[in-house]
Parts: C-alpha cells; structure tokens; sequence
C-alpha cells in the first residue's frame, strides 16, 4: 500500500539533549495526528547518537565541527523544498542554517522568545505564552500545524543489546539510583560532599547507588572524587556508556538525582523520577517536565535576592551565574524528597496524578 503523501515538513533542532528530549514528544505527537506527513529532523551530531533510529523520521545529521562544510552538506542532503521548516532553535548558528534550508513556511518563536537574529530568517512567528516551559514552546509547533492539545509521550528505541549491557552491570544491584552529578557547565554542579553524603544516605536506605556522567575528563574526575569521599560501594559508570546505554540505565532505575543537564531530561522521556538541583537556571523553564514538584529550586531564592533593589522584571530566560549558587541547596532538601519518592506514595509522573 502506498502511502498517501502529507506535507514536506522539516526540522531545525540542533542540540543539545535536553531539549532535543523535548523536541521527541512534538515531534511524535505530529506522527501521531498526521502520519501521511514526511519528516526531516536535522540534528547534532552528539545529539543524533540518542534519537536517530526513531521511527518514521529521516536525520540529516549536522556536524559543526565541519564548519562551512557542515551547512553544504544539510543542503545536499535535502532533495526539495519543505513545505514548511520548524525552526526550533534560536542560536545564531541555528539560525543561519534556517536562512539557507529552502521551505515555504518557516516557523519560528515569538518577539518575545527570540534572539541572535532569528525573526529575520522566518516567515511566520507561532504564538506563545509569555512564560512557556521549553517543551511547552515545542508544543506550540505541532499546534501550529493543527496537532490538538496533547500531554507529551515518548517512544525512544532502546535496543536490547544496549539494555543487556546495563542489565549485566545492574541486575544484581537492583533496585538503584541514578547520580548524574554533572551540568555542563562545571558552576552548576552541586557540592561533592554532599553528592557523597546523599550516596551514602541512598545505601543505608538499601538502594545501590550508579553514577554516570560523559567520558569528559572533568565528569569523569567529579565522579571519581565523589566515590573517593564517600568511601562506600557506589557503581561507577562515569564516562563507560553511550547515549543509548545512558538511556536504559536511567529507564531501569528507581530515581535520578541531577542538577540541570541532559540525563534528567532522559530520565523524563522514560518516566524515571528526576530530583532536579537547580540554581542557576529557571526550573520551570527548563526542568524536568513531568516532575516538577520533586525539583529543589534556589534558583528563585537567588533571583530574589539578586534582583530585590531592581525596578524591572527580569526576562524569562535569566540565567544566573556564580560558583557559590550551589551551596543554597541543602542536603536536608534533596534527602526530603529522596524519601518523598522512594518511601512515600509511589510517583511516576507529576502528569499522571
């Protein structure tokens, strides 16, 4: 049978994982309301590695480490225009891509939403609230293409050779929690001693505690100093798994405490409770979805205290900076909602209550 054709519909989302995570459950709400339609998802190359055997969707993979090559090839890879572009992302990189992709229809984000030059290369700005959460501006996409209203689902493939990889290092430690102490910026790491107070608090409680974290040198150490000081059994997995492997460890485990990264963003797409450490960076904008209630938030207790002379509201998007933000979440906290979620009524989703 063949299938009847939809519209060209192409997308612009370059990086990074979390919101490329975000960008999943548009993405397959589209399929979902219009399976006729024909998807082109051009996407990083890191980012790639997580999603690109997704069903139905054709990658062309955007490597910016090619430079002025990176863009040839996206063009090369795309055979007629688009009928209409997606265009996801704001960065100025981004944007220049989306000035040179041919489509009739390009969608961007509000006035409100926008920068490095992206109003000049679209041709139709989707309403938006004022304060949307990330994946919630991503929702206003599909809505713009007639998708209703829906609550995100996700359906990453995990294969079963990456999950037997993690089942042979965890299933006799079972049941476990996920430390990802890592952000990718070093300043909103939380403090190691405390990463290491809570392993321990994990093991008296009976949980086996997994630390992962990207080959990167400075995770890998961070990980490396955390099992130092805590002097306990913690599974160190820091640097040892791909994306896809990352994915089925955190799909398997009983809870994931991170601050703003990647991983509580994967934990989400697979219904994981993330306890999300937040200091710098708006949690409503950017937390994990679906558990916003378990987030430990200083960063409103910081913008208070930064901002309290000042006369204007700050933009959505502030982020704040400082080493020392960190030091606002305390132990106490995270250990209050550890035994939130794993003494307490079970939780899988904040959208499932």
């Amino acid at each position: 049978m063949i299938k009847p054709r939809g519209r060209r519909i192409g997308l612009i989302r370059l990086s990074a994982i979390g919101d490329v995570c975000h960008a999943v459950a548009t993405v397959q709400a589209l399929q979902r309301h219009a399976p006729e339609d024909d998807i082109t998802w051009i996407i990083g190359r890191t980012e790639a590695a997580l999603v690109s055997d997704l069903p139905g969707i054709t990658f062309i993979v955007f490597d910016k480490k090619q430079g002025l090559t990176a863009f040839k090839n996206v063009l090369n890879s795309i055979t007629e225009p688009f009928d209409v572009l997606l265009h996801m992302q704001v960065s100025l990189r981004a944007n220049i891509l989306a000035a040179v992709v041919p489509a009739k229809t390009k969608l961007g984000f509000p006035k409100h939403l926008s920068k490095e030059l992206h109003g000049f290369v679209v041709n139709r700005r989707v309403p938006m609230p004022e304060t949307p959460h990330v994946l919630e501006g991503f929702q206003h996409f599909a809505y713009a293409l007639g998708v209703p209203p829906f609550t995100p689902i996700w359906s990453i493939p995990i294969s079963k050779a990456d999950q037997t990889w993690v089942r042979e290092r965890l299933t006799t430690h079972q049941p476990y929690v996920v430390i990802a102490p890592s952000a990718s910026n070093s300043e909103r790491n939380w403090l190691v001693d405390r990463y290491a107070a809570l392993a321990n608090y994990l093991q008296a409680q009976g949980y086996a505690v997994v630390l992962t974290a990207s080959p990167a040198q400075s995770e890998v150490a961070l990980a490396q100093q955390i099992t130092a000081i805590a002097g306990s059994d913690i599974i160190n997995l820091a640097g040892q798994t791909n994306l896809k492997q990352l994915l089925a460890v955190v799909a398997d485990a009983s809870l994931v405490v991170a601050p703003d990264s990647g991983t509580a963003h994967m934990a989400v797409t697979q219904n994981t409770p993330v306890i999300g450490l937040y200091a710098h960076s708006n949690p409503q904008r950017t937390g994990p979805y679906q558990f916003q209630s378990l987030t430990i938030d200083a960063y409103h207790r910081n913008l208070q205290r930064l901002f309290a002379n000042s006369a204007k509201p700050t933009p959505w998007g502030t982020r704040l900076k400082g080493a020392h933000l960190m030091k606002d979440i305390a132990l106490s906290e995270v250990i209050a909602k550890v035994d939130e979620v794993l003494t307490g009524t079970p939780l899988r989703s904040d959208l499932n209550n």
